[in-house]
């Protein structure tokens, strides 16, 4: 596995940099639309919860219209296509993420964790994992619930948290590979 932790940076540095340079086209155009859309600059910025509980700006395209704060018909469709997350290759080129490993999640969660599961901090936040197919329909299933929030705090994040307890512990280019693909099937069947 250490190994293995060493490629997996140099892969993500390669990945990016030439994912970067295919979709800057598309990233730029998206930007140019998402900001008239949202009546705003278009980027997304949040501090969040990264490896070794070090905090960092994520990036994201906006998918709220302002001042609203309600997604748009842009918005929608760039969330379920997963469009939204491309500025996060930047993130991935800064070292501050992964392609594979768990949502960075906002201050209060992860940096909180105690004891065998705080191991959850040695990974990198990826764009992807095993927990963010699980609940890609995170938040329609949150508005089903009558308290979402001890919903979330007492169901969804103690799976996420297990679950990548679990990539950590198999961590590997083959695991790598099937999440990225499962990924990709799941964007497309959805």
């Amino acid at each position: 596995m250490n190994h293995y932790r060493y490629w997996k940076v140099v892969l993500d540095c390669i990945l990016s940099v030439v994912l970067i340079v295919l979709f800057l086209p598309l990233m730029i155009l998206l930007f140019i639309i998402v900001s008239i859309d949202t009546r705003s600059n278009g980027i997304f910025c949040q501090r969040r919860v990264g490896q070794f509980g070090k905090t960092f700006i994520i990036y994201k395209f906006k998918t709220l219209k302002e001042p609203e704060k309600e997604s748009s018909a842009t918005g929608l469709l760039l969330r379920k296509l997963k469009l939204d997350e491309l500025p996060q290759l930047f993130n991935i080129l800064k070292g501050e993420m992964s392609f594979v490993g768990p949502r960075p999640d906002i201050e209060g969660y992860y940096d909180r964790l105690t004891g065998a599961e705080r191991k959850v901090l040695d990974l990198k936040p990826g764009i992807t994992s095993e927990a963010s197919i699980k609940y890609s329909n995170e938040e329609a299933l949150l508005k089903a619930q009558e308290n979402p929030l001890q919903y979330n705090d007492e169901v969804l994040f103690p799976d996420k948290v297990h679950m990548s307890l679990r990539y950590l512990e198999n961590m590997s280019f083959s695991e790598d590979v099937k999440i990225l693909a499962k990924t990709v099937l799941k964007i497309f069947i959805q």
